[in-house]
C-alpha cells in the first residue's frame, strides 16, 4: 500500500492565503493520484476558528478528494468519536487548530461532514485487497501535557499489520530548547513508521530503529534561511518499506545576506535593489528575504535605509522582506532566531515555551494548563473580556 504523508497546509494564512490554498490543492491532488492513503498530521487550517470563507476552502478541497474512486477504504475504526466516510483520508488537528477539550475544532468539522477520518486518539484500519494497515493518531496537544496524554492513551500497534503512529508536536532532538518536548525514545514502540507535523521543513530520521518522517509545510510561513527547500509530500510504500519525496510547484524563496558594515545607507539601498533584481529575472514573482548584517558607517542611523520605499518600488517584481534583526542583535533576539532557523517553528511556539517555564518557576500549580492559560491570554477578543475570562477561571 502506498501512503502519502502531507502536512501543514495552513489554509487561511493571511500573508500568503492564495499560495496556501493553491499549493495544498496541488499537493492533495498529486498525492491522491499516486497513493492509496492520505495521511495528514495536522494544521490543515492556520486558525482554530477559521472564517466561513476559509472553512469553505477546506470543505471544497476535501469534498472533491473524498468523492474520488479509491482503491483502499476504511475497514475499521476504534477510539474516540465516530466516522462518516470510508475514504482513506486520515487526519488529526494540529497546534494551530487546537481548542479546549470538548470543543469542536476545524478538523472535527471536516470529519463530521464525512470529508475525512479524524484519527485523534483512535486507530484507523485501512484495507486494500488482502492488505491492511493500522494508523494510530494523537492530535496536537500542549507540549506540557503531551507526555501525560501519551502515557494515558498508551498507543499500541495492531498485531500482524503494518502500523503507523502519527502526531503533531515539537521533538527535542530537532528543537532542543525545552525539556517539555517529546524525545524519540519517548514515542510508543512497535510501530513500523512514525510521522509528525508541526515543523515546516522536512525531516528524515529514525525512532526505535524505524523511519521517522516530517514532510514540512506546503506553504512558506516564517521566511527563514533554511526554508528554500522545495515543498511537497512523502510517498511511503509498505511493500518495499521505501519512501521518496515528491515536490509540488511552489513560490520560489531566496535569502540574500548583505554586509552593511561601515557603509552609507545609499550604498546599502543600492545593494538591496541589485539583489532583488537578480532574483526576479526568471519571470516569476519570488519571495526575497534580504538579511542585513553589520553596522552602518558612523553617523548614520538604521532608519535612513528606506525599507518601505524599496518594498513598494519592487512590489511587482518580488515579495520582499528585509530583515534588520542582525544589525543590532540582543541576546534574546539571537536565541529566538537560532531556534526558528534550526527547527522552523514560530515565535508563538517559542513564546509559549518561555511562558510555561516562567509560570512553573513561580510556583504555578493550578489545574488549568499553562498553555491553555497562554491561549486564553492571547485570544482575539477585547483585553477586558480576556482578563475577565482568565481571572474567572483562575479564581474558581
Amino acid at each position: 500500500m502506498r501512503i502519502a504523508i502531507l502536512s501543514d497546509f495552513h489554509l487561511g494564512y493571511d500573508r500568503f492565503r492564495a499560495d496556501a490554498l493553491k499549493q495544498a490543492e496541488e499537493a492533495l491532488n498529486l498525492a491522491a493520484e499516486k497513493a492509496d492513503v492520505l495521511l495528514i498530521p495536522g494544521d490543515i487550517f492556520d486558525n482554530r476558528e477559521p472564517s466561513p470563507d476559509v472553512l469553505a476552502e477546506g470543505i471544497t478541497l476535501f469534498r472533491e478528494l473524498s468523492g474520488r474512486k479509491w482503491g483502499a477504504s476504511v475497514a475499521d475504526f476504534s477510539g474516540e468519536g465516530r466516522i462518516y466516510t470510508k475514504a482513506p483520508i486520515v487526519a488529526i488537528p494540529g497546534t494551530h487548530e487546537r481548542r479546549a477539550e470538548g470543543v469542536e475544532d476545524p478538523v472535527d468539522l471536516l470529519g463530521l461532514a464525512g470529508l475525512l477520518v479524524d484519527a485523534t486518539n483512535a486507530t484507523v484500519t485501512i484495507q486494500k485487497g488482502d492488505e491492511k494497515i493500522a494508523i494510530r493518531g494523537l492530535g496536537g496537544i500542549s507540549e506540557d501535557r503531551f507526555k501525560e496524554i501519551l502515557k494515558r492513551e498508551d498507543p499500541k500497534p495492531v498485531d500482524g499489520l503494518f502500523n503507523v503512529f502519527f502526531f503533531h508536536q515539537s521533538v527535542y532532538e530537532l528543537l532542543p530548547f525545552s525539556e517539555e518536548f517529546i524525545r524519540f525514545d519517548d514515542l510508543p514502540r512497535g510501530f513500523d513508521l512514525y510521522v509528525d507535523g508541526h515543523i515546516h521543513s522536512r525531516v528524515e530520521g529514525s525512532a526505535h530503529g524505524k523511519p521517522f518522517l516530517i514532510p514540512g509545510s506546503t506553504v512558506l510561513t516564517q521566511l527563514k534561511d533554511g526554508e528554500q527547500d522545495a515543498k511537497g509530500f512523502y510517498l511511503y510504500d509498505t511493500e518495499n518499506r521505501k519512501y521518496e519525496f515528491n515536490t509540488i510547484r511552489s513560490r520560489r524563496f531566496a535569502v540574500r545576506k548583505i554586509d552593511i558594515e561601515g557603509k552609507e545607507p545609499s550604498q546599502v539601498v543600492e545593494e538591496i535593489e541589485n539583489a532583488i533584481k537578480k532574483e526576479s529575472t526568471s519571470g516569476d514573482v519570488p519571495i526575497v528575504r534580504v538579511e542585513l548584517v553589520g553596522k552602518l558607517k558612523d553617523g548614520y542611523k538604521n532608519m535612513e535605509i528606506n525599507i518601505p520605499g524599496i518594498v513598494k518600488k519592487h512590489g511587482n517584481d518580488a515579495i520582499v522582506e528585509i530583515g534588520k534583526d542582525k544589525i543590532e542583535v540582543t541576546q534574546e533576539q539571537r536565541l529566538v532566531d537560532k531556534s526558528e532557523i534550526a527547527a522552523g517553528v514560530s515565535v508563538k511556539d517559542f513564546g509559549i515555551s518561555i511562558f510555561v517555564e516562567k509560570v512553573k518557576k513561580n510556583g504555578y500549580n493550578l489545574k488549568k494548563s499553562p498553555v491553555e492559560l497562554f491561549d486564553e491570554l492571547s485570544a482575539d477578543e477585547s483585553k477586558e473580556k480576556v482578563v475577565k475570562k482568565v481571572m474567572s477561571g483562575l479564581l474558581s
